[in-house]
């Protein structure tokens, strides 16, 4: 029986704003649990990411925390978790 021990908790944000960066966001979601990852995939030919991110938290209790929590508000822009 083979079983993951390596749990993802990942929420997925749409709508992310062209002034954002990693950073931010990554600052952001650090509010509600430590991020294990944040991938913001950039689009080479305009050189802006895509306009979504997925994050991925350490616990379970990180990701629920940010999931409970909706709209999210990013630099006082609105982005949408799911």
């Amino acid at each position: 029986q083979y079983s993951s021990s390596k749990k993802v908790f990942e929420v997925f944000v749409s709508k992310v704003p062209w002034t954002i960066a990693t950073k931010e966001v990554k600052e952001y979601f650090g509010q509600f649990g430590q991020v294990k990852k944040c991938l913001l995939p950039f689009d080479k030919e305009t050189g802006f990411h895509r306009g979504f991110c997925w994050i991925g938290f350490t616990t379970e209790e990180g990701l629920q925390n940010a999931l409970q929590k909706d709209p999210h508000i990013i630099e006082g822009a609105k982005v949408s978790g799911n």
